[in-house]
């Protein structure tokens, strides 16, 4: 892809309102979203999230009923909620230096600083701190799976008008040490929406970018 094309994706990209409910992802492409967001980025690589890929209309349904009636809900071809790792895991520090260990071919001695570095940075956080860096990280991946849609020709629409205490109900989340934090609906947008028609509106850059040379 050119720099002119991601443009072009990126100023086509919008917040669908209505999605064509007769137009399903297929597998490759599903596959290929879902392979963004097990590349996002996160803090110290440690991934605090689970992303739920839901089709089943049934479900979704359900959720629709927490999510203000959206109808992006049962209309999208596939919904993904991210839920974030909810409180401080030692084991979670262990299994990724393992991980990295084994990857990398490092010893455990060798990656040793970082994984006390990780925990120095982590384990005395509060709940409520821990959630909201474990939330931020949720939403650099909302942002890959945005960009990577747009880049796809994938229409797409984030979530937050959802009740993510009843989500997490739903998805039998509770106790299981993630809960929601955020939704984003994939699909392709029906010819019916009028908002496909509205011209995209930024700030120019000059008011937004600031540069030091």
């Amino acid at each position: 892809m050119t720099s002119k094309e991601l443009t072009q994706s990126l100023k086509w990209r919008y917040a669908v309102k209505q999605f064509d409910n007769t137009k399903v992802l297929d597998k490759p492409t599903l596959d290929t979203l879902i392979s963004s967001l097990q590349l996002s980025p996160s803090s110290f690589g440690l991934q605090p999230w689970k992303f739920i890929i839901i089709s089943k209309q049934d479900l979704l349904a359900q959720l629709k009923s927490h999510s203000w009636d959206q109808p992006q809900i049962t209309d999208c071809s596939h919904l993904v909620v991210f839920a974030s790792q909810s409180e401080f895991d030692k084991q979670a520090i262990e299994d990724w230096v393992k991980t990295l260990s084994q990857e990398r071919s490092k010893t455990l001695e060798e990656l040793q600083f970082y994984k006390d570095m990780m925990h120095g940075f982590l384990e005395h956080k509060s709940p409520a701190d821990f959630l909201s860096w474990s939330q931020h990280q949720a939403y650099l991946a909302l942002g890959v799976l945005l960009t990577s849609a747009a880049a796809l020709g994938v229409d797409s629409c984030p979530l937050e008008g959802i009740d993510p205490k009843a989500y997490d109900d739903v998805l039998g989340l509770k106790n299981s040490g993630f809960q929601t934090t955020v939704a984003c609906a994939l699909g392709y947008r029906s010819e019916q929406d009028p908002y496909q028609q509205e011209p995209k509106v930024r700030y120019h850059q000059d008011k937004l970018i600031i540069h030091h040379h």
